[in-house]
């Protein structure tokens, strides 16, 4: 039994294997149809995703499983039941927990007690099921991971930018971050200090992919930072991820983009809907890498 708390609950050679698992899942749905046949995933909402819920419940569907969609907005169960407690039922009840929370210590606190696999569907620190989503992405555009050079451009401090680093590395590819120059906006050098993989930290955009085989972005507000509304626009406007800079990687470059996008913001229409964006193959292989990754813990 293992859980999926955080990017480094998996090494580089189980990221590998899910992904490979994901690919000949893809490739014969039919094949993997009764996979997951009588088990049950439960997905614990604290804050609503279009991508995260869709994406889990029909894939746990295609594997000829169920799933169930209960909120915990407010962190709370029934009635104020503790997290522990309503976690310590579950294990009874169902055979998967996928969590969507605000805040990483509660899906670390679900851990403690699940003795069923707990999955993070992001939290504020961490976003691993969307770092194996980019990843067979990448795949599957470049036809390998190991050499490649990816570039996350914004904030290099947020969940997403977090896990791009460590799968990324993980698996062979180098990183770059083009991020203000601001502590707040910037990689942690404590989580730097944990990668063994090559990961480059610079202010200028325009120097940061100037080498990209990948150029990543995210959103500059994400849920919960709405009053820095307007000091995060003023600080991520010169790291847009426009026509002009996708000019300075390599020609080949694709552009990704984890969603929802704030177009016109961190990334404009004419790139967004640009023959090097691979932005909604991204969103697609959420769903495959997903059902790859609960068929990889069953059978752990």
């Amino acid at each position: 039994m293992k859980h999926i708390l955080s990017d480094f609950d998996l090494s580089g050679k189980e990221v590998l294997e899910i992904l490979d698992l994901s690919s000949r899942i893809k490739e014969n749905p039919l094949k993997y149809g009764d996979s997951l046949k009588g088990k049950t995933l439960i997905m614990l909402f604290e804050l609503a995703s279009l991508r995260t819920r869709v994406s889990f419940e029909s894939g746990m569907n295609q594997l000829g499983g169920h799933a169930i969609f209960y909120s915990i907005e407010g962190g709370k169960f029934t009635r104020d039941e503790t997290m522990e407690d309503g976690i310590r039922n579950l294990n009874r009840y169902v055979d998967f927990i996928m969590a969507r929370v605000l805040k990483q210590e509660a899906i670390e606190r679900m851990g403690r007690v699940a003795t069923i696999p707990v999955i993070n569907g992001m939290t504020e620190k961490y976003h691993p099921c969307q770092n194996l989503a980019d990843l067979l992405t990448i795949k599957e555009h470049k036809g390998k991971l190991k050499g490649l050079n990816i570039t996350y451009v914004g904030d290099g401090a947020c969940n997403t930018a977090t896990s791009t680093i460590i799968g990324c590395t993980n698996v062979g590819v180098n990183v770059t971050v083009a991020c203000p120059d601001n502590p707040k906006y910037s990689t942690n050098p404590a989580l730097l200090k944990k990668i063994k993989g090559k990961v480059t930290v610079v202010h200028d955009p325009v120097e940061g992919v100037k080498n990209a085989d990948v150029i990543y972005t995210d959103v500059a507000v994400s849920a919960g930072m709405e009053a820095e509304k307007e000091e995060r626009i003023k600080a991520f406007k010169p790291f847009q991820v426009n026509a002009e800079l996708v000019k300075k990687a390599k020609k080949d470059c694709i552009v990704m983009h984890c969603l929802p996008a704030h177009i016109g913001y961190e990334i404009t229409r004419e790139v967004m809907d640009s023959e090097q964006s691979v932005v909604f193959d991204q969103a697609g292989n959420r769903m495959h890498t997903q059902k790859g990754l609960l068929l990889w813990l069953a059978n752990k």
